[in-house]
């Protein structure tokens, strides 16, 4: 009997042992296999995490880049970077920069892309982050039909060579092209001029102002508008209906602009491909939207023409926003810190 339990107890044991040696290597290749998908896991979230940090960068550096209005900058720092040297006009520059630090409070300012919308740009962008809303004059009408009433009530088919910036575009689509101009400008300014969280109204300007193709409707919106203002004080002046701001005056009286279609064909159509505005379509861009603009001229620093506003006439409750030009080409938006 006492045999039989220790063969039938070392049977077991030797069972339990073979077993255990079966079920240690399934153990241990199983730890291995946990262990190599755990070394894997490791590395693709390492790859992963690598790879969405690069993607990250490059699309804010893609952001960035094509942001046409890009964030604050110290005002000194940045005269300090692109005035260097002890040439004369650097240090009339830089100067000019320390009084506008000092005397006028502009402790920042916001670079502008430099190409020939740059002015119209700062402009616009200004208004829309202040939430300033359509001017009067907007509010009575609906600017969408002011391409359908140039064309057919007032009889300028002469508005199909209107040229679209750098598309140099003419023909029988301008009509087409620049009714969804108007649609674009209108629809974003109301929708930006009635969010009232100023952050928020950052976020959509900077959203709109990345995209080359949505912003360049907006500024030619807006020189059709200035166009349409022409054509109507025109016409009050040739029908002596009453009378008109001096600007127009100012504007017809050059040969280039005597009348609305050699100012589009001399002036406007050039806007955004070849020229800037110059310091008359400056006027009238202020007119048109009611606002009032006051440019800081740094190569005019210690003259009477160091500050401008344009138009110099203009109404009370007007708003007003501010420009900084180095050259009365390219012009930056001034920031104010008291």
């Amino acid at each position: 009997g006492r045999h039989e339990v220790w063969s039938w107890t070392t049977a077991t044991k030797e069972s339990l042992y073979f077993m255990w040696q079966k079920v240690k290597v399934q153990l241990m290749l199983s730890m291995s296999f946990l262990a190599a998908v755990f070394w894997y896991c490791r590395r693709l979230y390492s790859f992963l995490a690598q790879l969405l940090k690069r993607c990250s960068n490059y699309l804010q550096r893609k952001l960035i880049r094509n942001l046409s209005v890009l964030s604050e900058v110290d005002l000194l720092g940045y005269s300090a970077r692109e005035w260097k040297g002890e040439t004369k006009q650097a240090k009339h520059m830089k100067e000019a920069y320390e009084e506008l630090f000092w005397s006028c409070h502009i402790k920042y300012l916001r670079q502008v892309r430099r190409d020939n919308y740059s002015v119209v740009r700062a402009v616009i962008f200004q208004i829309f982050t202040q939430g300033i809303p359509f001017p009067s004059w907007m509010k009575e009408r609906d600017i969408l039909k002011l391409p359908e009433k140039l064309l057919y009530s007032q009889g300028c088919n002469w508005i199909q060579q209107y040229s679209f910036g750098p598309e140099r575009y003419t023909g029988p689509n301008a009509f087409g092209k620049l009714r969804k101009c108007m649609e674009a400008l209108k629809t974003n300014w109301a929708e930006i001029s009635a969010t009232k969280d100023h952050e928020e109204r950052g976020n959509m300007c900077n959203t709109l102002f990345s995209d080359e193709s949505k912003e360049h409707k907006l500024y030619e919106a807006i020189k059709f508008i200035m166009l349409y203002e022409v054509v109507e004080a025109y016409e009050q002046i040739k029908n002596r209906e009453e009378s008109v701001h001096n600007l127009f005056s100012l504007l017809f009286s050059r040969d280039s602009s005597s009348d609305p279609l050699s100012f589009m064909m001399n002036h406007l159509n050039s806007i955004g491909d070849s020229i800037c505005l110059d310091q008359v379509e400056l006027f009238l861009l202020g007119y048109v939207l009611e606002v009032k603009i006051r440019v800081y001229r740094l190569h005019r620093f210690n003259t009477e023409e160091f500050q401008v506003n344009y138009p110099d006439e203009y109404g009370r409750e007007w708003n007003e926003i501010s420009l900084l030009t180095e050259d009365d080409r390219y012009y930056h938006i001034p920031l104010f810190r008291i």
